[in-house]
């Protein structure tokens, strides 16, 4: 790797970032609220000049004029250690409204992330503090990389290996072959349906400022609210139900919604065979969920039917928000829920989780391996939507999926030994992991915060919410001995 790419690349990010910062300012000014000003405008100057810096003191760096020819090492070291300066940056203004360091860059972290697990415990806070909240959220659904690719001329060639290395899914889907129109075309589509949840929001009674921090969180698949309760706090089914729509399509693959609105088709959508899962796998857990809570819980129709599905949906897409407290839910409903969480959402969507094209392909292999033991000369390829897969990315996905599972089991030991619970370090290890929030329990629950969590657990969160987010795959290679061989220029 070489030292003076990494250095422009990282900082010319943190540059842009530590001007991000500032955007909650004018908030703080609309809401006279001019104490909001100083912690943002701090923690820009950190990231400005932190950026500069870095630039300007590793030999060479300034004087890289574009990164066309970056390696993928290059590029997965950049996206991981983006992201943590992201995080960094984004915690600095929480240190001013009373936070410890360990909470601040818990509640940066799960934002960025989209998880939404908080460790605040009132909700007696400026408006730019929870406009920054659900920001971080919003510019981490689709990521940070994503979006510099999208504006910056530098990684108009050297995005490629940079937009993969943020969210490396199955199979490299993009809309175009540059790369740059493919992330801007994502974006595009990410922030009209912002505004148009904005709009519905606002319509259906919900105020203002908290149509667009929940529409931030929403597209995200974030789920921080300026409510202390939530979608609960709203007491609207309607609200419940124009949150639970645009959920959804946040756990759809963006791409697929791009392809769908260009061809003015929306039957496109059920086209796609990881779409028509993930459609049926809500529809079931849903409709299950919505049956127990009629008949063990005593909900009436219409609220178990929103209850369960917006649940579902939300844990699916790891939103995590909540219409209901379901930490008071009946047991069976609560395992089908866990269930969910291990679900995930659409590759190339702002949900986090395995994804259900690695679910699709491990069971159609796992099938296949079944048919070769009863024909062992028979020919069987696994397909998705009528496509060959070949044999590196079948093994690719159960790379993945093993190691998935062997991080989660890790967690859950940890947590759980901090914890002396074994319900919260299980929930709450796969609820970082998959970037969901809300884990199980009275502590950590939809209703709860994660504040009085050991230091042990909080720190273990951190980092699998960070590895979650970015796939596992970019951090794992971190620990290659060969990967950490690094030149000047």
């Amino acid at each position: 790797m070489r030292l003076n790419y990494l250095a422009n690349a990282i900082g010319l990010i943190m540059i842009y970032i530590g001007i991000v910062i500032l955007t909650p300012i004018p908030v703080g000014f609309y809401y006279n609220e001019t104490q909001s000003i100083m912690p943002f405008l701090i923690a820009s100057i950190v990231g400005v000049l932190g950026g500069l810096a870095l630039r300007k003191l590793i030999p060479n760096a300034s004087k890289v004029e574009n990164l066309n020819d970056i390696k993928k090492s290059e590029a997965l070291f950049i996206v991981v250690i983006s992201w943590i300066m992201f995080g960094i940056l984004s915690a600095i203004p929480y240190l001013f409204y009373g936070l410890g360091t360990l909470d601040s860059l818990f509640e940066a972290v799960s934002g960025i992330t989209t998880t939404g697990a908080t460790i605040i415990t009132h909700y007696h806070y400026e408006k730019a503090f929870f406009f920054w909240r659900s920001l971080t959220q919003w510019l981490g659904g689709l990521g940070i990389i994503v979006l510099f690719i999208a504006i910056l001329p530098q990684f108009a060639v050297a995005g490629r290996q940079m937009f993969f290395a943020e969210a490396p899914g199955p199979t490299e889907d993009k809309i175009t072959p540059r790369i740059r129109n493919t992330a801007s075309a994502l974006w595009k589509i990410y922030g009209i349906l912002t505004i148009l949840e904005i709009i519905l929001l606002k319509l259906a009674g919900m105020p203002l400022f908290d149509a667009v921090c929940n529409s931030f969180s929403t597209l995200a698949a974030g789920g921080f609210s300026p409510n202390p309760e939530s979608t609960f706090g709203y007491h609207s089914n309607l609200i419940n139900w124009i949150i639970l729509f645009f959920m959804f399509f946040a756990g759809a693959s963006f791409i697929l919604q791009y392809k769908s609105i260009n061809r003015k088709n929306p039957f496109l959508l059920f086209q796609n065979e990881e779409f028509r899962a993930y459609t049926t796998g809500i529809f079931i857990f849903s409709t299950a969920i919505a049956l127990v809570l009629f008949f063990n819980d005593n909900y009436n129709v219409i609220d178990s039917i929103t209850s369960g599905f917006y649940q579902v949906i939300s844990i699916t897409t790891s939103t995590g928000s909540a219409s209901v407290d379901f930490a008071q839910w009946d047991f069976c409903a609560q395992v089908l829920l866990f269930m969910v969480m291990f679900m995930g959402s659409c590759a190339s969507s702002a949900g986090g989780g395995i994804k259900m094209t690695r679910w699709i392909l491990v069971f159609k292999s796992l099938k296949a391996e079944l048919v070769r033991i009863l024909h062992p000369n028979a020919v069987i390829n696994v397909k998705i939507d009528n496509s060959v897969v070949s044999t590196e990315v079948i093994r690719q996905i159960f790379v993945f999926v093993y190691f998935y599972f062997i991080i989660f089991a890790l967690g859950a030991i940890i947590i759980t030994i901090s914890e002396h619970n074994v319900v919260t370090g299980i929930s709450s290890s796969i609820s970082a992991l998959g970037n969901i929030g809300p884990a199980f329990g009275q502590v950590t629950g939809p209703m709860g915060s994660f504040s009085t969590l050991h230091p042990i657990s909080k720190i273990t969160m951190i980092i699998w919410m960070l590895v979650g987010r970015l796939e596992i795959i970019p951090f794992l290679v971190f620990f290659q001995r060969d990967f950490w061989s690094i030149k000047n220029s």
